[in-house]
């Protein structure tokens, strides 16, 4: 059942270094980067394996590219690889948003709008080679290609990302009457290499820190300009704990968490959510540069609590349900939700690639360009994702300066 670490910690975590200092473009693109660098490149992982971490994610509160990761460690390397990867993937945003936070005062617009938008041209071409394999190992007959369908027309026309679990969910029970002709021994189990004592322990554990952090949140006499450990913690802790859909939808509960309370002000919040946009690796990780700017004098100690409270609740559910999702996977009823699950979750990634990566990166017929080249070095030539950064920014922002797009 445990299955011996078949890559060093140290190698996980340089590879997921390189990761997360090239993965832009934000949580849908980080999914394609991924795959990419895990089952197409490396073989880490089969495409059913991915398949199933990701479901198991995109079903769980928390950040959904980052508990990816993180599982991909686990599976990888045991738990010394988990956190390598956990490591590896967030620390170079980490310290880019920590460095935001003490040079904020100083940064202004200018060029680097180009450059903003070229990243966004990167994402398109790594969702779309996502979308283009995750659809041809998952896609195999007509219901789960309606299912997916009709998933990522329930994204498009609510755009609201709230209905992903929902939408998750109601794949699950689809699976169950549209992939009756799947068989039984079609199931494949995630080599988890701790079982159900360790995961009762990482679930008692989050549901006492998520009880002591609501309790924490009892509104008091006014805001304060200068939150305890306790304070910073709980509040990260309770946005990690209750986000579902990762990315963008924990944006609303971090303002609640640290606008509200006084300690950050609205201006300093959205313009850390600009440079966050800007850089590579979790969103997440926007937490770094919030619990920097609520602990002023002592930043590096303030974006640490911050970061490892905003992760914490997702990764301790992760390593909870990884042990049960292993053994209900051997029977074919669950083959089949797990089917509907997949079918959906590449629905998603379609309504995503659409909006907000098109709609959001993709103004003109240059731009069109631009990314359609990217996703052929991808696709055709083999070229890594740094390859694509290269070409999408470097081709907009010489547009940028010949008066083009």
């Amino acid at each position: 059942m445990t299955p011996a670490a078949t890559t060093g910690a140290l190698e996980i975590f340089r590879v997921f270094l390189g990761l997360g200092s090239t993965s832009f473009g934000g949580p849908v693109a980080h999914l394609g980067y991924l795959r990419e660098a895990f089952v197409t490149r490396r073989g880490w992982l089969d495409e059913p394996q991915f398949a199933q971490l990701l479901a198991i994610c995109q079903f769980l509160p928390g950040p959904a590219s980052s508990q990816l990761g993180f599982g991909i460690g686990l599976l990888r390397g045991g738990w010394a690889g988990a956190l390598a990867a956990f490591a590896g993937f967030t620390l170079p945003s980490a310290l880019l948003m920590l460095a935001f936070a003490v040079v904020a005062p100083h940064v202004a617009g200018g060029p680097g709008a180009a450059v903003l938008h070229g990243l966004k041209l990167v994402a398109v071409a790594v969702v779309a080679h996502g979308l283009i394999g995750m659809w041809r190992a998952l896609m195999p007959d007509g219901s789960r290609t309606l299912l997916a369908l009709a998933a990522a027309a329930l994204l498009t026309i609510t755009g609201n990302a709230w209905f992903q679990l929902p939408a998750i969910a109601g794949g699950g029970v689809a699976g169950l009457w549209l992939c009756r002709g799947l068989a039984p021994s079609q199931p494949v189990a995630l080599p988890v290499p701790h079982g159900r004592g360790a995961a009762l322990a990482c679930l008692a554990l989050f549901a006492a820190a998520l009880l002591a952090a609501i309790a924490l949140a009892v509104p008091g006499t006014g805001p304060t300009s200068s939150p305890t450990t306790a304070d910073l913690a709980s509040a990260f802790y309770r946005a990690g704990a209750l986000v579902f859909g990762g990315g963008h939808v924990v944006l609303p509960l971090l303002q609640q968490s640290v606008v509200e309370p006084g300690w950050v002000s609205e201006d300093v919040f959205l313009a850390g959510y600009g440079a966050a946009q800007a850089v590579p690796g979790p969103m997440f990780t926007l937490s770094a540069f919030l619990g920097a700017e609520a602990w002023p004098g002592t930043p590096i100690a303030g974006a640490a609590v911050a970061l490892a409270a905003v992760f914490l609740p997702g990764f301790l559910l992760l390593l909870a349900v990884l042990p049960a999702w292993s053994r209900l996977v051997a029977h074919p009823r669950a083959t089949r939700v797990v089917a509907g699950i997949n079918a959906v979750v590449v629905g998603l990634l379609l309504a995503a690639l659409y909006d907000p990566v098109l709609t959001q990166g993709v103004r003109s017929m240059a731009d069109a360009l631009i990314a359609a080249v990217g996703l052929v070095l991808l696709a055709v030539f083999g070229r890594s994702a740094l390859w694509v950064v290269a070409w999408c920014v470097g081709a907009t922002v010489v547009l940028s300066l010949v008066g083009i797009g």
